[in-house]
């Protein structure tokens, strides 16, 4: 084994390497993980090894340094597996090992480029391009070798897109010691569901409950299936609405994705009262201040009703952010995916800080009353809004 460790540790010290597959297990165990690829990645301007464990229904995620990797890579080498393939820039090396523990290490021209970490965007996504994910297999957007397929392409950079901004505020909720509930509300087929939990468990290793709830029976159904075929044990389906739902006391973080009108301030008037540590909503179809809004002044837009339409979004969105603000929520607007794909492409994203910005309840009273509207959400928040307005 001794002409692995020399070749392991050129590599691992050159920063070499370019992609890693140990493969051929030793002993088949049904529960067990019957490959792992392993990648140089960038995390947090740090440069550590990816290693990807493949089990049957789902992979794990480890980041290792160098001295660690090293290690790993040995151990796996001397208990599990009889074969690897390694790739560096000056060339492609095959290990085998016999049963008796005989090496046989060959070489080969490079087939590989080394990938640039720092310029190479694909190959910082969180969900990286060729390499094998389980639940993106499932849903149809990678084939088995990981390579992403070309009508799903769009999906694939929304679900990373959707997981960035995740860990953007992820530090606000990942070190609570209790178990970490998420609702997803409005979860449809649930991409963007099923890749949080594939982040926050097989990345991140958090301890969490995830609930999906929509209102059609087969979509859900068909979700859990999926969560079974995958071994998901921490993600569960159900059906019901946002206003109705009371299966938890206490939610850390909420996710509205695409609610039609008043059912995305349903779910932030659910987080707020939850008091959720983090709250994402992409809003939809957003006509409740569409007859509402009007000033004098505006009639040149108002007139016409595509810029109408798209006026009062912008301002349902607005007063949105402006209510969370009052409620103790540092509250930001981003944009989700690019606007070629669709017009409702904005993205409400507020973390709980306990604090009011200056103005900010006189800014909100200015506002309602220059475009003369009377909003659902703080209707809906009550009593408990009135009192901050006072």
């Amino acid at each position: 084994m001794e002409n692995i460790k020399t070749l392991i540790k050129e590599i691992l010290a050159e920063q070499s390497l370019i992609y890693f597959i140990l493969s051929k297990v030793r002993r088949k165990d049904p529960e067990g993980f019957d490959k792992v690829t392993i990648r140089p990645i960038l995390l947090k301007n740090e440069f550590v090894y990816q290693f990807t464990y493949h089990y049957q229904k789902k992979v794990m995620h480890e980041n290792l340094e160098q001295n660690e990797a090293f290690c790993k890579m040995m151990e796996l080498f001397e208990t599990q597996f009889r074969q690897g393939q390694v790739y560096t820039p000056t060339g492609d090396y095959q290990i085998l090992i016999s049963k008796k523990f005989k090496v046989t290490l060959l070489k080969k021209p490079p087939s590989k480029e080394k990938p640039d970490l720092l310029h190479n965007r694909k190959k910082n996504y969180i969900i990286p391009e060729n390499v094998p994910c389980s639940f993106m297999e499932r849903l149809g957007v990678m084939n088995s070798n990981g390579k992403v397929l070309a009508p799903k392409y769009d999906k694939f950079r929304q679900i990373n897109r959707f997981l960035e901004m995740v860990a953007d505020v992820i530090s606000h909720i990942q070190d609570k010691k209790e178990k970490i509930n998420i609702i997803d509300f409005g979860c449809g087929k649930s991409y963007l569901t099923f890749a949080l939990y594939h982040y926050l468990v097989d990345i991140l290793h958090l301890d969490v409950n995830i609930i999906g709830l929509d209102l059609k029976k087969d979509v859900v159904e068909h979700c859990n299936k999926i969560v079974q075929d995958l071994g998901y044990e921490d993600l569960k389906f159900l059906v019901g609405d946002i206003e109705h739902f009371t299966g938890v006391n206490k939610v850390h973080m909420v996710v509205s994705l695409h609610a039609c009108d008043t059912a995305t301030d349903a779910a932030l008037a659910k987080a707020i009262g939850w008091d959720a540590d983090v709250i994402l909503a992409v809003p939809c179809c957003q006509h409740e201040l569409l007859k509402q809004i009007h000033h004098k002044v505006m009639e040149p837009m108002e007139k016409h009703g595509i810029i109408k339409e798209r006026m009062a979004a912008l301002i349902t969105d607005s007063v949105r952010a402006n209510i969370l603000e009052i409620m103790g929520y540092g509250t930001q607007i981003l944009e989700f995916i690019s606007v070629e794909h669709t017009p409702k492409n904005l993205l409400i994203r507020a973390v709980k800080t306990g604090r009011n910005p200056e103005n900010v309840v006189e800014e909100y009273k200015q506002f309602k009353k220059f475009w003369n509207v009377n909003p659902y959400l703080e209707k809906i928040l009550g009593e408990r809004f009135a009192a901050k307005l006072k």
